[in-house]
C-alpha cells in the first residue's frame, strides 16, 4: 500500500528520502484520481525497495499542496534528492508513470 504522506511527514518521507519518490496528490471526490489510484497502488509493490511511493490527500494536507503549487489533481510529483525532478498532471497511462520513475532509478 502506498505511504500516506501528510503536511507533517512530507519533509521526512519525501525530501529527505535516499530513494526516488513518486507522490500522488489526490482527493476522494476526484474522478480521475480514482483512475490513477489503483495504478499507484500497483506500482508500490513493483518498486518496493527501489523507490518510495506515497499519496497526499489535498483536502487534508493544504500546506504541502500549496507549497508545491498543486492546482489540478491528480498531480504526481517525482522527487529525487529533495528536488522535483518531473511531474505528471491528470489521468495518464501507467507506462508514462513508470517511464518517469525508471528515469530516476
Amino acid at each position: 500500500m502506498a505511504l500516506e504522506i501528510t503536511d507533517a511527514n512530507f519533509e521526512e518521507l519525501v525530501l529527505k528520502s535516499d530513494k526516488p519518490v513518486l507522490v500522488d496528490f489526490w482527493a476522494e471526490w476526484c474522478g480521475p484520481c480514482r483512475l490513477i489510484g489503483p495504478i499507484v497502488e500497483e506500482m508500490t509493490g513493483e518498486y518496493e525497495g527501489r523507490a518510495v511511493i506515497g499519496k497526499v490527500n489535498v483536502d487534508l494536507n493544504p500546506e504541502v499542496s500549496a507549497k508545491f503549487g498543486i492546482r489540478n489533481i491528480p498531480t504526481i510529483l517525482f522527487v529525487k534528492g529533495g528536488e522535483i525532478a518531473d511531474k505528471s498532471v491528470g489521468a495518464v497511462p501507467k507506462t508514462q508513470l513508470t517511464a518517469k520513475l525508471d528515469a530516476l532509478l
